[in-house]
């Protein structure tokens, strides 16, 4: 497969894109920061300089441009303010969708957020920091955009607390699960194994649990309503 992922130097991400090239993948990665290339370059992944929030249509689409996937694993990150989880967890991920439906790539994974269903329908939960509440309405916002276009089919991946323990190899993932944490290590194993299955949109909660990572995550995607 040949993947493109934006933020490529996040956590996740990094994650991701080594796990994809260690068995033989092509992974784009694209990221904001040229001092971050060699990093990404060390992951096994082709790095696209580019910055999502400034970028045109055009130049987004020909970095994704021959790509069977999309993934999602961007963020404006710690310490930034109010306008730029607009820009980019909302703003970038909307952008992505529009240069792979530009290029004809039909999948698209979103690393979303558990929690996003606080703000639904302009909720403000009580006791939340309004930073922490403006990045929960721009990826929901995210969410909604992507899942309404007909020709991407979407992925949504909420998950819990992340962690940087050693991956489990097993996890708890339903459309809804009980508040917990989650290593980065099995996100990424998540996003893998979503990669590999049949294209179904859907949105899933993701937690650590008991269950191996594939058996999570066929069960997640059976066409019962559990995905």
């Amino acid at each position: 497969m040949r993947i493109a992922i934006a933020g490529a130097h996040g956590q996740i991400a990094r994650r991701l894109g080594r796990l994809l090239s260690a068995r033989g993948d092509t992974v784009a990665g694209i990221i904001r920061n040229p001092a971050h290339e060699s990093d990404v370059v060390g992951d096994g992944v082709d790095p696209v300089v580019l910055d999502l929030e400034t970028a045109g249509l055009e130049q987004v689409a020909l970095a994704v441009r021959d790509a069977d996937a999309v993934v999602f694993a961007a963020g404006a990150g710690a310490g930034s303010g109010v306008p730029r989880k607009d820009t980019v967890d909302r703003g970038a991920a909307v952008l992505l969708a529009d240069a792979a439906e530009r290029s004809g790539v039909g999948r698209y994974l979103l690393v979303s957020s558990m929690g996003v269903d606080a703000v639904a329908d302009g909720a403000s939960p009580e006791g939340v920091d309004e930073v922490f509440v403006a990045y929960l309405r721009a990826k929901l916002a995210a969410e909604q955009d992507l899942l309404a276009r007909d020709g991407l089919t979407t992925t949504v991946v909420r998950p819990g607390a992340l962690t940087d323990d050693p991956g489990t190899g097993r996890v708890t993932l339903a459309r809804h699960v009980q508040r917990g944490s989650v290593p980065r290590d099995d996100v990424a194993a998540v996003l893998v194994a979503l990669l590999d299955a049949e294209p179904r949109g859907a949105v899933l909660e993701l937690v650590g649990g008991d269950t191996p990572v594939d058996q999570a995550v066929a069960a997640a995607l059976r066409p019962d309503g559990r995905g």
